[in-house]
């Protein structure tokens, strides 16, 4: 009976743990606002390939001469590898324009759509399915 009881225990723990992983991934929308597009120039200071979403930390200079360190939301390093985005890809210090969209609380986080690199090469960084406005330039993964 302590065996019966003690597995039901485990297993509720257990699965307590993997909805709360669930509950933690969101949508486009949870997040970010669709009708607020940004553009940001900035120096590439960290890059974190984690999943369900990767960062890319940006230091982005104002009109006032101001540097604020911007967070751009990716896809997962797995989605980014099958787009051609490698480690190698985006290094620390490189200069690169971001589009994408701002968070909804005004804080300096975005989700990442396009970054464009100094050779001139687009890579696409978002998500196809959370419900992020579409765009025609992108691939379908």
């Amino acid at each position: 009976m302590r065996a019966k009881i003690a597995v039901a225990v485990v297993s509720a723990a257990l699965l307590s743990t993997l909805t709360v992983r669930v509950f933690a991934h969101h949508g486009f929308a949870a997040e970010f606002d669709a009708t607020s597009p940004i553009t940001l120039k900035g120096v590439i200071t960290k890059i974190e390939r984690l999943n369900p979403h990767g960062w890319i930390y940006v230091d982005v200079k104002s009109q006032d001469g101001q540097v604020k360190n911007w967070a751009i939301e990716t896809v997962g390093p797995s989605t980014l590898a099958r787009r051609g985005v490698r480690k190698d890809s985006l290094p620390i210090g490189v200069e690169v324009v971001v589009t994408g969209y701002r968070a909804k609380d005004g804080s300096n986080i975005a989700n990442g759509n396009m970054i464009k690199l100094p050779d001139g090469r687009d890579l696409f960084l978002g998500s196809t399915d959370t419900g992020a406005p579409t765009d025609n330039n992108r691939p379908p993964y």
